[in-house]
């Protein structure tokens, strides 16, 4: 329950429920307030703005069920909250639901949608799904996909669903399987590339990856599918999960993918629009997990977007 008073910009205060329980405090205070930065946070809990049931904490401090937090102002400015979503959103949202029970609740993510508000992003995926189904106490990504993909998308409906789900990433025991399409055809049938990715930005501002040796180490596995003059289709298995990984370890082999504008060639990108390709050809096609509440191993899978399918027919067609 969040209760504050009547200013501007207020003091809120929340009580802890079973399914927030566990977190430590810095945690719990970057997930509820994106968009702060981390020092304004550590150093609202240094000076004691923070308050936990009247009383002082550590950053390392675990929330527990019924605890009341004070909360602080923390935003220099107010960003418009947005409390409504439109139609057409929720209809797209509704429509893309692979599987729902009381642990998870699986997408077909659409391409072009963010998963969470950001930069010049106002709502995602999560922000309007909180919305969406209000009735849900606890709703929570478990992984993200860049905004051009589209494909499995995993949420939480509780925070033991969460937990166990970021350990099997974290032990790399989830199945994640991609279809992409790539510039030329590589030389095997099938290709393991353990590069490690390290990120940066440029001038701009705008966030890239690059291969680097000081960089965390990255795995990707390329699995011909179907070849063209100019391109092949490809299954891309994602044994790790860095940021941008399958696009640079693409380029780095010389084979970028069709419509990235980030990381790809802009000769090749032009080429496929001619087949009618209109974004990154990049989906996240199949997922596997050990279901958190029975263990069981289940596959969910997002069939390939029909505009996606019509390139491929294009292509055979050329072929």
């Amino acid at each position: 329950m969040i209760s504050s008073n009547n200013n501007s910009n207020p003091v809120q205060f929340i009580d802890i429920s079973a399914n927030q329980a566990g977190q430590r405090i810095d945690n719990f205070l970057l997930t509820l307030e994106k968009g702060v930065p981390k020092s304004r946070i550590y150093r609202a809990i240094r000076k004691g703005e923070v308050r936990v049931n009247k009383g002082r904490i550590k950053q390392t401090y675990r929330i527990q069920e019924g605890d009341n937090i004070r909360i602080p102002p923390l935003r220099t400015s107010e960003k418009t909250t947005i409390d409504t979503v439109s139609f057409s959103m929720t209809k797209q949202l509704n429509d893309s639901v692979l599987l729902e029970d009381d642990d998870l609740l699986v997408l077909n993510k659409p391409a072009g949608l963010a998963v969470h508000a950001g930069s010049n992003i106002s709502q995602g995926i999560i922000e309007a799904l909180r919305i969406i189904r209000s009735d849900l106490p606890y709703l929570e990504l478990v992984h993200r996909l860049d905004r051009g993909t589209s494909g499995c998308l995993l949420l939480a409906k509780n925070r033991a669903a969460l937990l166990n789900l970021q350990q099997q990433m974290l032990e790399h025991d989830m199945n994640k399987r991609y279809l992409t399409l790539l510039k030329g055809q590589l030389d095997e049938q099938e290709l393991l590339v353990e590069q490690p990715l390290i990120k940066n930005s440029v001038s701009s501002g705008e966030r890239m990856v690059k291969v680097d040796a000081e960089g965390k180490y990255a795995k990707t596995v390329f699995i011909t599918r179907a070849t063209f003059p100019q391109a092949q289709l490809t299954e891309v298995v994602l044994y790790t999960g860095r940021t941008h990984q399958i696009r640079v370890h693409a380029a780095h082999l010389g084979h970028p993918l069709a419509g990235d504008d980030k990381y790809g060639q802009r000769t090749f990108n032009k080429d496929m629009k001619k087949f009618g390709l209109k974004r990154m050809f990049l989906h996240a096609w199949k997922l596997g997990i050990r279901h958190p509440g029975s263990d069981e191993y289940i596959e969910l899978e997002a069939p390939l977007p029909q505009n996606l399918e019509n390139v491929i027919t294009k292509l055979k067609a050329q072929a």
